[in-house]
């Protein structure tokens, strides 16, 4: 009999100790000592500020081009569309410096890979897509201009997902820092440089159709927005920075790239071969020796 009268009792006891522990848990965590010791992200002011900079210019490069899409005349149009696309090679700039930044400080965090993710979406995903859909793009039949751009922001946001979270995985050591896919800010490159070209083609005739270049541009972001979300290897040349070692040759190289950049006859096709030169190595990456490989992108990296 007194064994019946002990298991309640001890049932009893257990409730009881089960509430006081979580009753104690609730005032804890509602103490100011408990709200003090919750943890904020890591911010690091300079590689942020660079992002911001991304951000501001995509988002400007937006409005731009919907101030463009506001006139009357497509000849009218053009000076927008070129003021939009040289947004986004700023953008490009800034997301350049922010990554280096922070990896040269020891800076980086998960707060600054997120808002970099988020900015490079509107600058690259948007503004791109939203620039070529109105300014080349607009003669296609129906709304295949807007479905092109669409799929090209769609796998650009994939991108980008997909990017944080390989980033975020534990890695092996001696791991590769080579990019998944195309970076969406070398196709935002590549597709910007190829619009600023084909507006210098269409100067001396503005407002016209610009004919099959229509269709080749259409079937290059679609390509770019495959290349996203491939598993094809490019090179991050991450160890590029303010303290790489060059050479005679880097710095001859760098120097005419910057020239005919300022050149008033070249600017217009410079930006388009310096991210053909990436999109084309990028392809023909598998098929070049590994040594010759290594060696040359050693060379750039500066190891």
């Amino acid at each position: 009999m007194s064994s019946l009268h002990e298991e309640p009792t001890k049932e009893a006891t257990q409730k009881k100790a089960a509430t006081e522990t979580s009753s104690k848990t609730s005032q804890d965590t509602s103490s100011p000592c408990a709200t003090s010791e919750i943890q904020e992200p890591k911010i690091y002011l300079l590689p942020n500020l660079m992002t911001a900079g991304n951000l501001c210019c995509g988002f400007f490069a937006v409005l731009t081009i919907f101030q463009g899409i506001n006139m009357e005349e497509f000849a009218k149009a053009y000076p927008y569309y070129q003021k939009a696309i040289l947004l986004i090679f700023c953008s490009c700039f800034f997301d350049l410096l922010d990554g280096r930044l922070a990896r040269m400080g020891g800076q980086e965090s998960p707060f600054g890979q997120e808002f970099d993710s988020l900015a490079d979406l509107v600058s690259f995903g948007m503004a791109p897509a939203l620039l070529v859909s109105k300014a080349v793009l607009f003669n296609l039949d129906g709304n295949i201009g807007w479905t092109i751009a669409f799929i090209y922001l769609l796998c650009g946001a994939i991108r980008l997902a997909r990017f944080n979270c390989l980033a975020n995985m534990p890695k092996k050591a001696g791991a590769s820092m080579d990019f998944r896919g195309i970076p969406i800010p070398m196709a935002a490159g590549f597709i910007a440089s190829i619009t600023f070209l084909l507006i210098d083609f269409s100067k001396n005739d503005k407002g016209s159709d610009l004919g099959v270049w229509n269709y080749i541009l259409g079937a290059v972001m679609l390509g770019l927005s495959a290349l996203m979300i491939s598993n094809l290897r490019y090179p991050s040349f991450k160890k590029i920075d303010f303290q790489t070692r060059g050479n005679f040759l880097a710095i001859i190289i760098g120097a005419i790239l910057i020239a005919m950049l300022i050149n008033e006859q070249t600017r217009w096709y410079t930006p388009t071969a310096i991210f053909s030169l990436y999109l084309i190595y990028g392809l023909a990456r598998p098929i070049i020796s590994k040594r010759w490989r290594k060696s040359f992108e050693e060379a750039v990296d500066g190891v």
